[in-house]
């Protein structure tokens, strides 16, 4: 027997044709924490992706862009502390489908969107930003430089995957 959860939710068990609809019951309840722990986490995924791409155009852009950027100037002043990398420029977009960027010339962008976040997940966007100024990439070494100031980075991190 096989089972799947499709990102709409949908619960799609593939069982042998003729089999006891009892045996599958007991398949399904001994695979609920599972069942439940997948629904939950493509519930969470499909809310993030509609908090991102949430049309607050223009209008949201222009009244929360200044706020993100003192959000993201006062949090990389705090731990950047931990760091000391040399930032170019701090810039605040309205981007669609990503929370942060950063570039090989030292630049670091932010989702506007950052500033309604909870502060913990704002955190996270921004010392992920800040730590690839030194490793531009998801290597081991990123993110053990991640884990300097967000022990539970991991954790956070899955809030925000897909």
């Amino acid at each position: 027997m096989r089972l799947e959860i499709k990102r709409s939710g949908e619960l799609v068990v593939t069982a042998p044709y003729g089999i006891d609809l009892r045996f599958v019951e007991r398949f399904l309840s001994q695979k609920s924490d599972w069942i439940k722990k997948t629904k939950s986490y493509f519930d969470l995924a499909k809310s993030k992706a509609t908090f991102l791409s949430q049309g607050y155009g223009k209008t949201g852009y222009k009244k929360y862009k200044e706020k993100a950027r003192i959000l993201a100037e006062n949090r990389i002043s705090f731990y950047n502390k931990f760091y000391n990398f040399k930032i170019n420029r701090v810039s605040i977009k309205n981007t669609k489908s990503r929370w942060g960027s950063c570039s090989k010339k030292g630049n670091l962008n932010f989702n506007y969107k950052i500033t309604l976040l909870p502060l913990e997940l704002a955190d996270y966007v921004i010392v992920h930003e800040l730590c690839h100024l030194q490793e531009l990439n998801h290597s081991k070494k990123f993110w053990k430089l991640v884990a300097l100031t967000l022990p539970n980075y991991k954790e956070l991190r899955l809030r925000f995957r897909i």
